[in-house]
């Protein structure tokens, strides 16, 4: 594996990250945009700008929600799972589980409310509960890697 090494000012060696990890970090800064894209518009459905229901208003505003937390935690579990001894399916999972959560989680937020007048989700909704449990298994995988490590 190659590896790229942090360092703190005195030079000495704080982590090493993979190339996969510094890759997959890499992509998951730059997609902050998207996010960031989300918050306008939530700023115009809140100011009236973007007709909505109440569902679907605390629905997209979930959504955005979870998009930078999961997407934020998931950086975290990224460089966590370099420090632990797992290895193959697992490491990954440990690794980038709660990114893939911040996808499905927040798509299905979006796409259970999208629709003028949507005032009940549609069957998009299934993406929670199985964002749910990717979330539960990465953290899982991650925290018992780091306690066996």
């Amino acid at each position: 594996m190659f590896y790229n090494l942090v360092r703190i000012r005195d030079g000495g060696d704080v982590i090493e990250l993979s190339e996969a990890a510094t890759t997959t970090a890499g992509v998951v800064l730059i997609s902050v945009v998207a996010i960031e894209s989300g918050g306008a518009f939530m700023v115009r459905v809140v100011t009236g700008g973007v007709p909505t229901t109440p569902f679907q208003t605390s629905f997209f505003r979930a959504g955005h929600a979870h998009a930078g937390v999961l997407v934020t935690l998931g950086l975290v579990c990224l460089l966590l799972g370099e420090a632990t001894d797992l290895t193959g399916f697992v490491r990954w999972l440990a690794q980038t589980g709660v990114l893939v959560a911040a996808i499905l989680m927040p798509m299905g937020f979006f796409f259970s409310a999208a629709g003028a007048g949507r005032e009940r989700p549609n069957r998009w909704v299934v993406l929670l509960p199985v964002g749910g449990v990717v979330l539960a298994a990465g953290v899982v995988a991650l925290g018992l890697g780091l306690l066996t490590t």
